[in-house]
């Protein structure tokens, strides 16, 4: 069993230059997708629930899935991470499913949609980091707010990531990876017109801090996906996302977390759009469901493949969560 925190996962990406895709996941087919692709091209994979979707799978449901995904691949190094908790608790009812990894976003309050303060941030993820580092547990944790709004998360609107504040805020907390804003956005819209990344934001803050770091919002929103969708009945006129050489640039640039959502989204619905549109007749699930999962599988392939995280599953022997409470003692 090759559970580990997204602490040991990052840190080895950080030292070996690449990154490492964080998957969201909803259901089976989802996690069954990304263990597939993460077993077929070598890589450590980072699989993570958002509040939304462990509330939708009743919590436990998710959460026991997810922990199947780890029990049959002990060679692929996994974690389970929490995206976008919103507090204390939040964070505790991961932990007690068994995450080894979790987020507490206190960027935005626990509306999920309103801007905190920095006091407020700095406050609730000190919280989060000293209950979790007791059980071995990493924390991520933002500062700047991203644009658009995806699973109830976001304020909708862009504050760039301040570099000195971030490292004021990383020395303040104490916690494992940072997310910051430099243009990426939630959803399928990212951008209007061409897309453009602080990248000199992002090597301020590389230069200040030395823990990794993690974007949000960097889903690709693929051409061939959006053309899929829509020629099978959808309507996404105007959807992009963040180019693939935008995200090799930001891993090159010091990145070693990028989250990916839409993008999985995107290929699930084209692969059942088609099979509704050509075969109307058929209404098994699994006659649309396994077209979607290897549709899913193909995607995230790639990413791995562009994230150059792919070959990296042997790098090092998994340390345990409980080697990881000493650690942090």
């Amino acid at each position: 069993m090759a559970l580990v925190s997204g602490k040991q996962i990052l840190d080895e990406a950080k030292k070996g230059k690449y990154g490492v895709g964080a998957y969201n996941v909803n259901n089976m087919e989802q996690i069954q997708a990304i263990m597939s692709a993460a077993k077929e091209t070598k890589s450590p994979v980072i699989i993570q629930a958002s509040r939304g979707a462990l509330k939708y799978s009743n919590f436990t449901y998710l959460g026991y899935l997810m922990k199947a995904a780890v029990i049959e691949n002990p060679d692929i190094p996994t974690a389970m991470h929490l995206d976008h908790g919103n507090s204390l608790e939040s964070a505790i009812k991961a932990i007690e499913l068994g995450f080894s990894s979790v987020m507490i976003d206190g960027s935005l309050l626990e509306d999920g949609k309103t801007p905190s303060t920095y006091d407020y941030n700095v406050k609730v993820t000190k919280s989060v980091v000293e209950y979790a580092h007791k059980a071995g547990v990493s924390v991520e944790a933002e500062i700047g707010t991203l644009g658009g709004i995806e699973d109830g998360v976001g304020s909708g609107k862009i504050h760039l990531t301040d570099p000195k504040e971030a490292k004021k805020f990383v020395d303040e907390t104490g916690i494992d990876s940072l997310a910051i804003a430099i243009g990426t956005s939630h959803g399928a819209y990212k951008f209007k017109g061409a897309s453009k990344l602080a990248f000199d934001v992002l090597t301020e803050i590389r230069n200040l801090i030395d823990i990794p770091i993690v974007l949000h919002g960097a889903s690709s929103v693929p051409k061939e996906l959006i053309e899929a969708v829509n020629k099978y009945g959808g309507k996404m006129p105007g959807a992009s996302g963040v180019p693939i050489e935008s995200l090799q640039e930001a891993i090159k640039l010091g990145v070693q977390k990028i989250n990916v959502d839409t993008d999985g989204r995107l290929a699930i619905t084209a692969a059942i759009r088609k099979v509704f549109a050509e075969s109307p007749e058929k209404f098994d699930p699994r006659d649309y469901l396994g077209p979607a999962r290897e549709s899913l599988k193909e995607l995230i392939k790639s990413k791995m493949i562009a994230f150059s995280t792919a070959g990296h599953s042997g790098d090092y022997a998994p340390i345990s969560l409980e080697t990881m409470k000493k650690e942090y003692k």
